[in-house]
């Protein structure tokens, strides 16, 4: 069955795509980025009236793996990862302009996903809801926060800061997310989501002249996902 338009001759499927059924596999893979939205509440610890001393985390971006599994025709188990992802944090209030340093994290991502529209059709929009586990791993500290410090005259008259170990506490939170599969060819597709997770953790500094620091930080980001993605 077909409908012309002009002198074409246009096909009635024209927009029917790849059909997903249950017992399908979907395998996505991408660029992610991890944009932050939260701060911190104030570094805990600090001498000489410097009571305002803040961090934020900064964007960064890496290669993702998505893997699907449809329990039924139109809900899908996703599995959300990645290579690990690299992060500058950075200080705000008292700290403003003053690289704090630098951790990695890995973010698997659980979550029960629900498409929308007729099985067959091209443009395949989805939500999901699930559970994320963040891994942070590697911390550094900066150089530019120990000479920092040291301006600090309490800390300078013990000696200054020659070194100082940064710990990051793991995060367990609620992730939620929309994303579109758009039928290319056979079964591959194109694929775009964008997710909003809760990952909160506790910073801690350690320095060699025994001072401990704490600071709450909401990481809290978006994360933005395009990836070519193949349907078993």
């Amino acid at each position: 069955m077909a409908y012309g338009i002009g002198s074409g001759i246009i096909p009635s499927n024209l927009f029917e795509g790849d059909p997903l059924e249950k017992g399908d596999v979907i395998v996505r893979g991408g660029i992610v980025t991890v944009m932050p939205t939260g701060d911190s509440g104030a570094v805990s610890g600090l001498p000489d009236g410097v009571n305002n001393a803040r961090v934020e985390v900064e964007n960064n971006s890496q290669l993702s793996l998505t893997a699907v599994y449809m329990l039924r025709d139109k809900i899908g188990l996703e599995v959300l990862a990645a290579t690990p992802f690299k992060h500058d944090i950075v200080g705000k209030g008292d700290l403003e302009g003053v690289d704090v340093g630098e951790t990695r994290h890995l973010p698997p991502t659980v979550s029960l996903q629900y498409y929308f529209g007729e099985k067959n059709a091209w443009f395949k929009p989805y939500v999901g809801v699930g559970i994320n586990w963040t891994l942070f791993f590697s911390e550094k500290v900066d150089g530019g926060l120990l000479n920092t410090l040291n301006t600090l005259p309490t800390v300078a008259g013990l000696g200054g800061v020659r070194s100082a170990d940064l710990e990051l506490d793991s995060s367990l939170g609620l992730a939620a997310q929309v994303g579109v599969d758009m039928h290319l060819i056979d079964n591959w597709h194109l694929n775009t989501a964008l997710w909003y997770v809760d990952i909160d953790t506790e910073a801690t500094l350690k320095t060699d002249l025994g001072t401990t620091h704490k600071v709450d930080v909401e990481v809290d980001p978006w994360v933005f996902n395009v990836a070519l993605a193949y349907k078993f």
